[in-house]
């Protein structure tokens, strides 16, 4: 018996064009919207409760190809690794001087309690893969944190004076706490719709 989350109509696709699993959804809160991402290694729909089977697979293919186009057009978008470079030179010249000066910034899937880590010797920048798709200005603050430590490798007044500028330093560690903290409770999804 599939999982109450699983797609079970053979007219639903089981699995993304690249063979990421697909799974449905259905939320008795959300009365119109549908939502995809992917998360956890599937690509997750969420639709109203409601819905026929008929609505449930039209829905689930539209978002299917939605989230393929998303992630077709992440270079395009800013969140390749070329992009991430570019990125930390602009917010390193705004907010550092231009002082901070990465060999790499890249993307990881293996950081699970960190939202990014820098190698100050080395230079380099890892962004975990779980801030894809959170809002820019939080990516920024991250990756300026990160930009910081090639500076300033500990947590001391002078790092902390490097990220006065950025506007957004206490509303994005506020976002970045909640995610952990929904994280780290198996909470997913969206809250307060509908």
């Amino acid at each position: 018996m599939p999982s109450p989350h699983q797609t079970v109509d053979a007219s639903i696709p089981a699995t993304t064009s690249n063979g990421t699993p697909i799974q449905v959804r259905r939320s008795a809160r959300r009365k119109r919207t549908v939502n995809a991402v992917f998360r956890d290694g599937v690509a997750l729909i969420s639709i109203p409760a409601h819905f026929s089977a008929a609505q449930e697979a039209e829905w689930v293919r539209r978002m299917v190809v939605r989230l393929e186009e998303r992630v077709a057009g992440a270079s395009d978008s800013g969140t390749g690794e070329d992009d991430l470079m570019l990125r930390a030179a602009e917010l390193s010249r705004t907010y550092l001087s231009g002082r901070a000066r990465p060999e790499s910034v890249r993307w990881v899937s293996n950081q699970n309690s960190r939202w990014g880590s820098a190698t100050p010797g080395r230079g380099t920048i890892r962004l975990s893969d779980k801030l894809q798709g959170m809002p820019q200005w939080v990516v920024d603050y991250v990756l300026l944190h990160e930009l910081a430590h090639l500076l300033v490798p500990s947590h001391g007044p002078a790092f902390w004076r490097l990220l006065e500028g950025y506007p957004q330093t206490e509303t994005a560690k506020a976002f970045l706490s909640g995610a952990a903290f929904a994280s780290a409770r198996g909470l997913k999804g969206e809250m307060g719709e509908d």
